[in-house]
């Protein structure tokens, strides 16, 4: 049944739009007015309009909620006071079941400018991701025997600080064993490598938890943004714990007294390490992408335009799809992580032959299950001991683990294209992100291969690590484009009653 909106008449409903906060204006039913773009609500010129004062009436009490729910701060009475608690009455009753964005502190949808910071932020993850790498392989990650999160901002600015540094890493297991050799200015460099690694932490940590106080302030995210924020600003500062913890490991001298061992921090800290700096470069992507793709449906589209594009992708033939994708993302993770334990045993210096392990696919089982990495007298644990810290196994499944992915990846590219379905549904960007996907995971693999053939050289090692995070980025971009989420979709539906409300207050007809 058709909802009267008491006190709402089609001249009331423009002028709702039109009123300043502060002040009512009761505009004549036989006055003109510009129409408005509803889809972002900024006026734009159009014809005169001369509305009557008949009560207008809503399709649905739900659109009628979501009416009142949206303007309710523009919203003024008309009626005189004597009159006016049954409308008040209604007014409360219609919007009390519905969310509404101006009774609450955050605003329905976070603003452009937090999904290009967020994006930003991910990009500037990325490269302190790839500068550690850079500090590993060059072996400078050691150089710092000191944790000071403040002071040790600035690097060492006399020569009796740079020696009082240099005399702390001259008692480190690393110099001891490895560089017993190195004077002061070759401890310089390794020193400012780690140094800058450090440096951009902090950097990251102030450019990300500064503005998202001043987004969240400013009214310029949404409630469950506001949660995510508070994540990633919680994730970014134990990320710079787990990197410490991860230094101290390579510090202990109890570690490094056995015959033959070499000093390097510890492969488990090393994987923590780098797969919390995938979650937090993971989590300011994916939002980021998520707050410009909902502005561009919102402000850039037509109400109900925007609408069918997502309803679009609820599809059932596009479910696979967007599973497929997660389970890829998941699989590029899983390698990456493997990756960790490759650099953090040196597992990439041996067997550098691809596909063959010295005469065979696999080394022998004598080999990958030795029985020397278990630390129980039964051997209880000489199963995960060696998949996780024998060189052999760990750089076996690292390989399994990179066929396997480039395989699924293949197989689901030839699945979306062969598939009419799927195909039919899709669009051509959302096609473009699929393939660029495996493009990239070819890229990856070649990367890899090449890596262990030429024996891990720096910059190929480097631009290997890099890769594994792009195409984890790829996989996180075409997910992306295929998601539906529910917020969105639900403030579309919003949005596209209330255009169908605005358009029949148009049809109303003149006086």
């Amino acid at each position: 049944m058709a909802n009267h909106l008491p006190g709402l008449t089609a001249r009331r409903l423009v002028s709702t739009f039109f009123t300043p906060p502060g002040g009512v204006r009761i505009r004549p039913a036989h006055q003109q007015f510009r129409s408005f773009n509803f889809t972002s609500f900024n006026p734009t010129p159009a014809r005169s309009l001369r509305f009557s004062a008949q009560p207008l009436r809503i399709a649905s009490a739900k659109t009628a909620r979501a009416f009142r729910a949206y303007v309710p701060k523009y919203f003024v009475q008309t009626r005189p006071a004597s009159t006016s608690a049954p409308v008040a009455s209604a007014t409360a009753s219609s919007s009390s079941g519905s969310h509404s964005s101006s009774s609450s502190f955050f605003p329905e949808v976070s603003a452009r400018p937090v999904g290009i910071w967020l994006v930003l932020s991910a990009v500037s993850v990325f490269g302190i991701v790839v500068l550690g790498g850079l500090t590993r392989l060059t072996e400078s990650g050691l150089s710092i025997t000191e944790w000071k999160p403040i002071t040790g901002a600035l690097p060492p600015r006399s020569d009796e600080e740079w020696e009082e540094n240099f005399a702390l890493y001259r008692a480190s297991p690393e110099f001891k064993i490895l560089n017993s050799h190195m004077n002061l200015e070759e401890y310089k460099f390794i020193y400012y490598m780690e140094w800058a690694h450090r440096q951009w932490g902090r950097f990251i940590g102030l450019s990300f938890v500064l503005p998202a106080i001043f987004f969240v302030a400013t009214r310029r995210v949404s409630k469950p943004m506001a949660v995510k924020l508070a994540g990633i600003s919680a994730m970014i500062g134990f990320q710079g714990f787990i990197g410490w913890w991860m230094v101290k490991s390579g510090l202990q001298d109890d570690l490094f007294k056995e015959p033959g061992s070499t000093p390097r921090v510890s492969q488990y800290r090393l994987t923590a390490h780098l797969g919390a700096a995938f979650t937090v470069y993971a989590a300011m992507l994916w939002n980021g992408l998520r707050v410009l793709r909902a502005n561009k449906l919102i402000n850039k589209m037509p109400a109900q335009e925007a609408l069918s594009f997502v309803q679009r992708l609820q599809s059932p033939a596009i479910r696979p799809v967007r599973i497929g994708l997660a389970v890829l993302a998941a699989m590029v993770f899983t390698t990456a992580m493997s990756g960790g334990l490759v650099a953090g045993l040196d597992a990439g210096l041996i067997y550098n032959e691809f596909p063959m392990m010295g005469s065979g696919l696999t080394p022998p089982k004598s080999e990958l299950f030795s029985p020397f990495y278990s630390h129980t007298a039964d051997g209880s644990d000489i199963w995960w001991r060696n998949l996780l810290e024998n060189p052999s196994t760990v750089q076996l499944q690292h390989r399994i683990l990179a066929v396997s992915t480039f395989t699924a990846i293949v197989a689901f590219v030839m699945l979306t294209r062969r598939s009419a379905n799927i195909s039919k549904i899709l669009n051509k960007r959302e096609k473009s992100g699929i393939m660029g996907v495996m493009h990239m995971a070819v890229l990856q693999v070649t990367l890899g291969i090449s890596t262990l053939i030429y024996m891990v050289p720096t910059h190929l090692a480097a631009t290997h690590q890099a890769g594994s995070l792009m195409l984890l980025t790829f996989a996180l971009m075409a997910a992306g484009r295929v998601a539906v989420p529910k917020r969105l979709l639900a403030i579309l539906k919003r949005r596209a009653d209330m255009a169908a409300v605005v358009k029949k207050a148009a049809e109303v007809p003149r006086l």
